[in-house]
């Protein structure tokens, strides 16, 4: 294995579990290094993974802009150095400001460029990097704000979803009783601790429901008592290992629209309420759950009238299967190819084009 790669990432989940999908698929044909900055660690076990910090601060606080530009520089140089000691020859980049030194280190040392964009808008810091890389690898075809003269830099492949996801079996669906998932993402989800509890017991008053709630560290004795008392099932958690274990064990998901999180949920054929972070950048949150709404995958509710509609819309779910049933089939046609093999085998060919 004399392959030499470098995967650079950093942030939110959002960012991080795409480098960790891509390291799986990279890992078995060359040595490949992930950067983080602090913030991604949390997504990372050290113990599986060779790691370098390069902790890239924001540039986008006026009176701090001197300092973190000096900052950038010297981290540039400091992965020039990386990347020529440990003979990289392709650098992956899965967006943000995170990855900015090693993008730059890596254009000058001419080193192969290859973006990873997850959401249906195109990044700004993959936009910025586009004259220079060699493909950025993308969901679909036709991305939010991408420039018209790189569009044959364009590979799609399948939402990239970790190995284990394959593996699992999915669950057989029971209409006398509905697991529901909540999840907030990584940039958590108040909307979703709040008042949602209430409509919950309202709701358990006339069917059967197991809630499966992810929130913060410390909201979950709290919202454990409040279930317990109102004899709600639950399972309550915040950061899990085996997620993947929770999110099969559910029918339906109350989301966030984290790219990640999306294509886990509809790789394992879980309809899923999709609440898109307002304040997203450029607004990507809501186009990844569009891209899934429109092809009958999903429902999307603005965060705005969230609480008014919640209630009605999973007693409608819970009184009447029958759209429920159809959007879990439609999941299932549109993943009828999405195999770890075939996405595995494009991505090879991707980088190993001449």
């Amino acid at each position: 294995m004399n392959k030499n790669y470098l995967i650079t990432t950093g942030g939110s989940g959002g960012h991080v579990i795409p480098a960790v999908t891509l390291y799986e698929h990279l890992s078995r044909d060359a040595k490949v290094i992930i950067t983080t900055d602090k913030r991604g660690l949390k997504y990372l076990n050290d113990e599986n993974y060779q790691l370098r910090i390069i902790d890239t601060p924001r540039l986008n606080n006026i009176f701090l802009f001197p300092i973190n530009f000096v900052l950038v520089i010297i981290l540039t140089i400091k992965s020039f150095f990386l990347l020529k000691k440990n003979n990289i020859e392709k650098l992956f980049s899965t967006g943000g400001y995170m990855s900015l030194p090693l993008l730059l280190a890596a254009k000058f040392l001419r080193l192969k460029i290859y973006l990873l964009e997850p959401n249906q808008v195109l990044g700004r810091a993959n936009k910025f990097f586009l004259s220079s890389c060699e493909k950025i690898i993308c969901y679909k075809e036709k991305i939010k704000n991408f420039p018209s003269e790189y569009k044959g830099k364009i590979e799609t492949i399948f939402p990239l979803v970790r190995e284990k996801f394959y593996s699992l079996k999915q669950k057989n669906f029971n209409s006398q009783k509905l697991d529901l998932l909540i999840v907030g993402g990584s940039q958590g989800a108040n909307v979703f601790d709040i008042n949602l509890k209430n409509k919950i017991v309202n709701i358990s008053k006339k069917h059967s429901i197991r809630i499966l709630h992810q929130t913060n560290e410390k909201n979950i004795l709290n919202l454990k008592n409040f279930y317990d008392e109102n004899n709600v099932e639950c399972l309550i958690f915040s950061f899990n290992k085996n997620f993947e274990e929770i999110i099969n064990n559910s029918d339906v998901c109350i989301t966030r629209s984290g790219a990640s999180t999306l294509a886990e949920l509809s790789l394992l054929n879980i309809p899923f309420i999709a609440v898109p972070l307002p304040n997203s950048k450029d607004n990507h949150q809501f186009e990844n759950a569009l891209f899934y709404k429109e092809k009958e995958c999903c429902w999307m509710l603005n965060q705005d009238t969230f609480e008014d509609n919640i209630e009605q819309l999973l007693n409608n779910i819970l009184s009447d299967n029958s759209e429920f049933l159809q959007k879990k089939e439609n999941l299932k046609k549109l993943n009828y190819k999405n195999t770890w093999t075939n996405v595995h085998q494009k991505i090879l060919n991707i980088i190993n084009e001449n």
